[in-house]
């Protein structure tokens, strides 16, 4: 029994204390810039949630089924989506349709000049998913314009970086405390 100014001890609120919210963060990179851009937004919500960071062409349904909100991190490719993450979501968009209603995202784009209409893409498929936009795509322009630099490696600014390490703590702390 729990005495007025004293805390309960682990062992007394063992059985009560709730199992970690769980982020899936899925990605696909060619040239490591959505890898590094996921990577540091798991590093963000590792403190508050279970994170499972997957790459798009090993993440199927029921990694999106099994989760509690989610992080998509992909280039933009000739204004769309990366061709591999909209496969994964082809492969997934029926076997979970109706079934994810409600639950949180948010989007990383690697884009080379602009990302807009990739994000645009995905609030098309994240309103067929019935999913909730709950913070505004980060979208980091590299600014290659020729076809060496666009299909060179890229290492992300620490700035940028930060960006995206503070919207998985964003999505950690909103998944923990239970406001998405």
């Amino acid at each position: 029994m729990k005495q007025p100014g004293r805390a309960l001890s682990s062992a007394e609120f063992g059985p009560y204390l709730p199992a970690m919210p769980r982020l899936l963060i899925v990605f696909h990179s060619r040239t490591g810039t959505a890898r590094q851009m996921a990577e540091a937004a798991a590093r963000g919500a590792a403190a508050e949630a279970e994170v499972r960071l997957l790459p798009a062409g090993a993440a199927g349904p029921e990694d999106l089924l099994a989760a509690d909100g989610y992080l998509f991190a992909a280039p933009e490719n000739l204004a769309a989506l990366s061709g591999p993450m909209k496969d994964f979501f082809d492969r997934c968009y029926y076997p979970v349709l109706g079934r994810l209603n409600g639950r949180p995202h948010a989007l990383l784009v690697a884009a080379g000049s602009d990302g807009t209409n990739a994000a645009r893409q995905m609030a098309r498929i994240a309103t067929g998913w019935r999913l909730r936009e709950v913070a505004a795509p980060v979208i980091l322009c590299t600014q290659a314009q020729t076809p060496e630099a666009i299909l060179a490696e890229k290492l992300v600014p620490p700035g940028e970086l930060r960006r995206c390490e503070e919207l998985g703590a964003a999505m950690g702390a909103g998944l923990a405390m239970g406001i998405f």
